[in-house]
This record gives structure tokens, sequence and C-alpha cells, in this order.
């Protein structure tokens, strides 16, 4: 070897040198990119997960009745929803006052493990409105011809937007108990089959006025201080031939909160007189209950905020890291003898 080849090959070597440090540091920097795009990339599919998760546990039907009934009006629709596999509940609705029930029913869905579907009929339905509140088992409540205060409201300011012809068909009667005094509203007989269950053979009403339970005046005249159908998805039930409420005032709830909305030619009773229509309603809303329902928007929009910030990281991310590759590189570049 002579003396120009051998300086030549020296020459070559610090160059060589440079080159492969140069190459190893953009992989180094292209490993962080990567790492960075892999950090900052897991919450966002974390979270798409928990979305989209599924649970195939029956919700457990709690059924609330209304004023002048007990939980028997429910019978027809409890056989219906067992036979399709549901665990059903129907609570005695004391009928004392909005503010006493509501605490009473809320107290019961304490005792329910996993979902659950709420469902009222007539004033039952403000019952609920206000016992689902801050329960977040509650997945679904549904209305059967039913009350739907806003807070505010009261059966007794809605029924004077919407007159129907209940006024005529009660009585009053003054009632003592346990110190507390107050007074009952009761249905008039004979007023039963033309007002509350023209549908029903009267034989059938009078069996129903003569083990009917009152409602404390308290129960319609209370106002909702809550409205749990404005975060909680709902369905409605309305009676056409309804004479108790009237059916104008049904549509207005359902409408006002966005219901799901069917209507059929019933009387006020369509848990009595059409429970198969009534069954169908509640499975409607147990299903989706049970399924991945697209969650309300104040969650979808933190979901997408949530998104929108870990992929403007990544493109930070990798942003920074391809920076500081080039800068190396030409660190690396000056050096060079």
């Amino acid at each position: 070897m002579d003396l120009t080849e051998s300086e030549n090959g020296m020459a070559a070597s610090p160059v060589l040198g440079s080159r492969r440090r140069i190459r190893r540091a953009h992989v180094m920097a292209a490993g962080c990119a990567v790492a960075m795009c892999t950090a900052l990339a897991a919450p966002v599919a974390a979270d798409v997960g928990t979305t989209t998760t599924t649970t195939t546990t029956k919700p457990t039907i709690v059924l609330v009745h209304g004023a002048f009934a007990d939980a028997s009006s429910w019978n027809g629709v409890v056989e219906r929803l067992e036979s399709r596999g549901y665990t059903v509940m129907a609570p005695a609705n004391p009928l004392r006052g909005l503010y006493s029930d509501s605490t009473y029913i809320a107290s019961v869905l304490d005792s329910v493990k996993g979902p659950i579907v709420l469902a009222g009929h007539s004033y039952g339905g403000a019952v609920i409105s206000t016992a689902a509140e801050g329960n977040p088992r509650v997945k679904s409540l549904v209305y059967v011809s039913a009350l739907m205060p806003d807070v505010g409201e009261s059966g007794m300011s809605l029924g004077a937007k919407f007159p129907s012809e209940l006024g005529t068909a009660t009585k009053s009667v003054p009632y003592r108990a346990g110190g507390v005094s107050g007074t009952d509203l009761y249905l008039k007989p004979d007023r039963i089959h033309p007002v509350f269950a023209a549908d029903l053979p009267e034989s059938t009403t009078r069996v129903m006025a003569a083990t009917q339970r009152p409602a404390a005046t308290t129960a319609l005249s209370e106002t909702a201080k809550v409205a749990a159908w404005k975060h909680i998805p709902s369905w409605f039930l309305v009676a056409k031939q309804d004479k108790a409420i009237n059916p104008d005032q049904e549509r207005f709830e359902a409408k006002r909160a966005g219901s799901h909305t069917v209507e059929i030619d019933s009387s006020h009773v369509a848990m009595v007189s059409h429970p198969d229509a009534v069954t169908d309603l509640l499975v409607q809303a147990a299903t989706a209950a049970g399924s991945a329902r697209p969650a309300l928007a104040a969650s979808g929009t933190t979901q997408d905020a949530r998104a929108e910030t870990a992929l403007t990281g990544i493109a930070v991310g990798s942003l920074i890291a391809g920076t500081g590759a080039v800068l190396l590189a030409r660190r690396m570049r000056r050096s060079r003898p």
C-alpha cells in the first residue's frame, strides 16, 4: 500500500463514521416519534373502546301505577314481560304527595341491582320523573298516558292548560291519619267507565270503582323540583281516546321531552285494555337500555374533544421529533473534518 492510498483511506474513515452517526440519529428520532404517537394515541383507543361496550344483562323493569289504582293494574303487562324473560317489579305508589311518593319509589329503586327501565302510568309519570333523578342505573323512562311535568309544573297546572273530563269524575273526601289531615280524591263510580276506562267492560269498571285507592290532593298540586326526562331517554304511549288526561297534553309532553312516541286507540288505562302494545313499548325501551345507544350530546362532545386533543398532541410530537432529527443531522455534518 502506498502513502497516497493510505492517506485517502484515513481521510475517508471520519466521513463514513459521520454518515453512520447521522443515520443513527434519524433512526433514533423516528423511534421517538413512533413512541410518542403510540403513547398519545393509547388513551383515545381506550376511550373509544369503552363507548362501544355492550351489555347482555336485561334491565329490571319497574312499573309505577297512578292515582285511583294499585299495582294490579299492571298485571297483564307483568305476565307478558316475565314470559319474555324480564325481571319485573310493580311497587305500591303511596299516592300521598309528589315529594313523599317519589322519595319512596327512589328507595325501591335503590334495592334493584343492575340497569333499570322505569315506567309510570298517569300520575305515576310525575313520580318517576322525580324518583329517577340522580340514579345512573335508570337507563330509560316510559310514560303510559301519563303526567310528565317540567320543573315548576304540577298535575293540576298541566290540566289547566289542557282541560279534560277528569274534574267531573272526582269527589273530595277529608281524611285523618296519624295526626295528619287532608283531602283525598276518589273517582265517582258512575264516571269511571265513560271517563277512565271506556274500552273495558262495565263489570270490570265496577270492580275498579270498589277497589280504587284515593290520591291526596297534594299528589296533583305539588310542583316538580326536577325532571329526569331531560337527561334520560324516554318513551311515551299516547292514548288517543283518553278523557282523564287530554291526549293533546300527552303529545305536548312527549314532543317537549323528545320521547320515542306511539299512539293507540285506547282509554286512559292502556296497560289494562292494551297490554300487548304497552309491553311492546317497554321492550323497546329495555332493548335500547341494553345496547350501545348513542351517548347524550354532552358525553359525545367530551369524547370528541379528547380525541381532537390527542390527535393534536400526536401531530405536535411528530413535528418535534422530526425537527430534532434535522437539527441533529446538521450538527453532525458541521462536525465532519
